[in-house]
């Protein structure tokens, strides 16, 4: 099976089942074949949702057979430092701290605005204004700063 069928066979399933696919890898350790899925959702993945969504996607993975011979399933969260791959990703870490990466700069700070073009930091209470364009990496940062 093509590897983007298999994407979007994962991607039907799993919004049947409340959760959105952030990525799906096929790698090869050793001699292991492991088919990741990285799942999400908006209020973030928890132990327990990977434990339900294995159990589920399991055998619907089994009935799709899409590999010869034998593969391991490990189903995972993005995790805390996730990359922000769409604009859609961008505007939904509107308030929250992101690390981002340009040609000439490193910069981590509050996303406090994205409108499709530019994105304004807010660095050391200074307003910091970046073209998207620009931008070779943007992800979530790890925010120490607040208390919850």
């Amino acid at each position: 099976m093509e590897i983007s069928k298999l994407k979007s066979e994962v991607d039907s399933f799993l919004k049947s089942i409340n959760y959105s696919l952030y990525d799906l890898k096929i790698v090869k350790e050793n001699k292991d074949k492991i088919l990741r899925i990285y799942i999400d959702k908006p209020e973030g993945v928890t132990m327990d949702n990977i434990v339900e969504v294995t159990k589920l996607i399991n055998p619907f993975i089994d009935d799709l057979d899409p590999f010869e011979g034998s593969y391991m399933l490990e189903v995972s969260s993005p995790g805390a430092e996730r990359e922000l791959r769409s604009e859609a990703a961008i505007k939904h870490a509107i308030n929250r701290l992101v690390h981002v990466e340009t040609f000439n700069q490193n910069l981590e700070g509050d996303l406090i605005n994205f409108d499709g073009t530019v994105l304004t930091l807010l660095v050391k209470n200074k307003k910091i204004k970046i073209n998207y364009i620009d931008v070779n990496l943007i992800r979530l940062a790890v925010d120490f700063r607040r208390k919850k």
